[in-house]
This record gives C-alpha cells, structure tokens and sequence, in this order.
C-alpha cells in the first residue's frame, strides 16, 4: 500500500535519514520505534511531504508521490495526527473535529463521522462544546487523533500518542487504534513506548542515526534480546 524504497533525507548538511525501506500492507498496525533522534518524526514527514527526499521514491498503492504537495497527499488518505497534538486550543472540541474534515468533499456525511469517532472517544461527546485548550492531556491526545479520523485516512499516522500520558490513558489510547485498525484503517505508528507499540502491531522497524537496523514481526521484535534490553528494559 504504502512503500518507501531507498530514502535519503536531509536538514540542510544533516544526513536524517539514510537509505531508508519501509513497506506498510493494507490493513496493518507498523510501527517504527527508536530514541530521540532516530528518524522517527523524519520518516513521518517525508510520508507527508514537508520533508522532500533527495533520494529514493515514495509510492502510494504503486503511485509515486514524491513530488506531491503536502494538500495533495492529505487528499489522497493519509493523515497525521502529528507529535505534541497541535490541536486548536481556542476552538471548542466539536470545531476541532470539523476543522480535521475541512478537505472533504462528501459534505453531508461529516455529522455521521462525528457520531463515529464520538464512538471512539466517548469522554469528547460529552466535552464537544468545550474549549479545547481546557481538556487533559489524555483528551488531547484523542481530540488530535479523532480529528485526524474525520479526514477519512486510508493510512493513519500517529507521531507518538502516548507521550507525556499516564499509564492508564496510554492503554485505553492504544486499545482505540487498535479498534480504529479492526474497522479497516491503516496506521503507522511512531512510538518511544515499545512494549505497548508492539503489542499492537503486526511489524515493526527499529530505527538508530537514520537507518532501518532491525525489522520484522511484531511478536518476534518483542522478544528479541537487543530488542530487550534497549527498549523494553530486559536482561
């Protein structure tokens, strides 16, 4: 569905991302998982194209987009809900999630979409006439991904959910995607939170200064040994 082959990206002299491959099918949870400054956020960006790639192709169900527009790449399906949530804090939540259809052209189904992702998150139908700015930040990490959902995303991309949450909120963040896959949506998921990455997920890529250095199934990343003891805290 989605495939990066041979990705060279760069900040200016910045080698970010060096020869990078990712193949993401239809239907999966990948994810991408490494510390701070590994490539994460980059690869994110080249997906969406605020980050041209000087090397490599980017195809989308076998197009080549990398010469797209960002505007035009939303057009196409996917969607971030980016790092930090960016949601519109002087806006009430029932705006945000407006705000997040703005692209579409089947204008009488966004009150349907709304009661959808209401579904999703509860807790943002009963805050729906609230300033945004004034939720938790667990309700933030929702509004921002439930208005990436009223885009209608072939492919979701979630730039680190769950950071900054407590446990608890982490968890019922991540049985939401979950939820939002089994429904039929794509999603690549950039996480620091390995453990709860990869229990959802059907593949995965470690990332280290820019390079793929470790891929393969879910089950199998969590319980390899380098995997362990790098990420998960093991012996």
């Amino acid at each position: 569905m989605l495939k990066l082959q041979n990705i060279d990206a760069y900040y200016g002299f910045i080698h970010a991302l060096k020869n990078i491959n990712i193949n993401i099918k239809k239907g999966e949870i990948v994810t991408i998982l490494g510390a701070n400054g590994a490539g994460k956020t980059s690869t994110l960006k080249v997906i969406s194209g605020l980050l041209k790639p000087q090397k490599g192709k980017i195809k989308f169900n076998n197009k080549s987009f990398n010469k797209y527009t960002p505007e035009k790449i939303v057009s196409e399906g996917i969607i971030q809900s980016p790092e930090g949530r960016q949601i519109f804090p002087e806006l009430s939540v029932e705006e945000n999630l407006k705000a997040g259809a703005y692209t579409r052209k089947d204008r009488n189904n966004i009150e349907n979409s709304l009661e959808e992702v209401y579904n999703y998150f509860p807790i943002l139908k009963e805050r729906k006439k609230q300033y945004a700015g004034t939720l938790s930040g667990g309700e933030q990490q929702m509004l921002a991904i439930a208005r990436a959902l009223m885009a209608k995303p072939k492919i979701l991309l979630l730039d680190e959910p769950s950071l900054g949450l407590a446990p608890i909120i982490v968890k019922e963040i991540f049985q939401i995607i979950k939820d939002i896959n089994k429904e039929g949506t794509t999603v690549l998921l950039v996480e620091q939170n390995a453990y709860q990455a990869l229990s959802i997920a059907d593949y995965g890529y470690i990332l280290e200064t820019g390079k793929v250095v470790l891929e393969g199934n879910s089950k199998e990343l969590l319980v390899n040994t380098d995997i362990k003891k790098a990420y998960l805290g093991g012996n």
